[in-house]
């Protein structure tokens, strides 16, 4: 082993905002010591960061020619119940899967993640 994994990042015009976003969707805590370039949110022991990118653009999906680079499972119990409430904060639905385990979503600047549940 060469080292652990610390932080998941993610390129933004905003790391406040899209934060907040995710501090909702995850019900995670912000960390102190951000300011308007970097912002760190803990979501049940996981750090996720938000990294100022001034020239940002978000990946297309579902697109044959590009690469949506990664993207976030999130775990839910009831997806009729998390729904609604991730597109209240400003999610997007994107794709609803056919086997009925996941539906992609897109945050507000475009990055894409799954609500996922057990069947």
């Amino acid at each position: 082993m060469v080292g652990q994994l610390r932080s998941v990042v993610l390129d933004c015009p905003n790391p406040s905002e899209l934060a907040s976003f995710y501090e909702k969707l995850l019900g995670a805590e912000r960390l102190p010591g951000d300011d308007e370039t970097w912002v760190v949110i803990v979501a049940n022991g996981t750090r996720l960061a938000f990294q100022l990118a001034p020239e940002y653009q978000p990946p297309t999906f579902p697109d044959p020619h590009g690469s949506q680079q990664f993207h976030l499972d999130v775990l839910v119990e009831d997806v009729e119940e998390a729904e609604p409430k991730a597109l209240a904060l400003g999610a997007k639905l994107v794709q609803k899967d056919n086997d009925d385990t996941f539906r992609v979503y897109s945050d507000p600047v475009g990055h894409t993640f799954c609500l996922v549940w057990l069947s």
